[in-house]
């Protein structure tokens, strides 16, 4: 039985696709079908004719514009294969010198490119992985607003009552914010009351004593208060707490379906639920990559090679890939020198080569990257005895 390959240009109102057998003999040489229901319907009837396991499907990953028809295909037991739209374009080059681009010829130039490759589909994980991508992309984007409002509330505090904050230990804790919110001026918090209530929230931290201290420093404040600053503080203190919140409800989510997939790099210490989400879902299916140093590519951590004659050096890293995924990797690469003796001994024996704080991190992400692609390729718990 002859294969079938399928290469769809994704556009964001309609994609354009070139179906081939694999003897090179042209099913459909371009088709134009809208992003809706009709038009996915359209394209699954050109392929029904076909097993499903004989149907190679190929498509850039080109951002949310091909979501939901990837969804479509996964629900209609249709494999797909992505690929870097970088690689397909070094692949349209080596192909023809003529600068004719068009979507239809993107179609076709994506078929005869996954009839050159080994066939490595998405795991039919693909909705799992994608929703958890978004939800950590999402936490992400609400951590980093929620950080602007903590700088807008310290400024407002420094105004009316610069001695609060640095009383806490722990700043917009929950003993934190609740005085904050009930009193909001030094004023009112130099006549508070509910010692017991505070007590209760701060689980007995908050002492007698600290009550009475503080207090007193808001009957000595240096700070002035009005109503404006009163209303500024109340409204950005509420905008903090809604993002808390949301925050606090994205973790939960986040929780549940990853330990629904369990995936071995939780297994790895210092890698909590949240960033073992967020490395898994930037990566996609690790099982795509042939071996690390592809993921390493794809992450943007291997570095650039110059060559000119008989000079060859490597330069900077060419971050290329998800920015997200870097940074997930460089925060948690401070986390796992601290919990594992082989990745602090690594990191420090790049420092005594000479190398920065920054370069040597980069480094331990690159070793941290190599743990993971074993780990999840071979579907084994993280193992210290076992790393060199």
């Amino acid at each position: 039985m002859y294969m079938i390959y399928v290469g769809i240009d994704i556009s964001k109102y309609k994609h354009d696709c070139f179906i081939c057998k694999d003897t090179g003999e042209v099913i459909v040489e371009n088709l134009s079908f809208d992003n809706t229901k009709k038009g996915f319907q359209q394209f699954l009837d050109l392929l029904k004719p076909y097993d499903n396991s004989n149907v190679h499907i190929g498509l850039e990953a080109t951002g949310h514009y091909g979501l939901n028809l990837k969804l479509f295909l996964e629900k209609n037991n249709y494999s797909f294969m992505e690929f870097n739209p970088l690689l397909v374009k070094e692949f349209y080059k080596s192909l023809s010198l003529r600068k004719t681009k068009t979507d239809k010829v993107d179609a076709t130039v994506i078929a005869r490119k996954l009839m050159s490759v080994p066939y490595k589909p998405n795991s039919n994980l693909f909705y799992h992985k994608y929703s958890i991508k978004s939800l950590t992309r999402l936490r992400e984007t609400l951590v980093k607003q929620r950080s602007k409002y903590k700088v807008q509330l310290t400024n407002i505090l420094d105004m009316i009552f610069s001695e609060f904050k640095p009383f806490f230990s722990n700043s917009f804790g929950s003993t934190f914010l609740y005085i904050l919110e009930k009193y909001k001026t030094p004023e009112k918090i130099a006549n508070m009351r509910d010692f017991e209530s505070l007590s209760k929230i701060s689980h007995g931290k908050f002492t007698y004593a600290k009550f009475v201290k503080l207090k007193d420093l808001a009957k000595n404040t240096i700070g002035e208060s009005n109503d404006i600053f009163e209303l500024e503080l109340s409204s950005i203190l509420n905008l903090y707490k809604n993002i808390d919140e949301q925050i606090i409800e994205l973790d939960k989510q986040i929780s549940t379906i990853i330990k629904e997939l369990n995936p071995p790099t939780l297994s790895i210490p210092g890698i909590g639920v949240v960033t073992c989400a967020s490395i898994i879902s930037e990566f996609g299916d690790i099982s795509k990559f042939s071996n690390a140093s592809k993921m390493l590519s794809f992450a943007g951590l291997e570095p650039g090679i110059i060559e000119l004659g008989t000079m060859s050096s490597k330069g900077k890293m060419v971050k290329r890939g998800s920015g997200y995924l870097r940074y997930s990797l460089m925060n948690v690469a401070l986390t796992v020198i601290r919990f594992n003796n082989t990745f602090y001994d690594y990191y420090y024996k790049k420092i005594s080569e000479g190398k920065c704080h920054r370069v040597a991190l980069s480094h331990v992400c690159k070793k941290l990257i190599r743990v993971i692609y074993i780990l999840e390729t071979k579907n084994i718990q993280f193992d210290p005895s076992l790393l060199k």
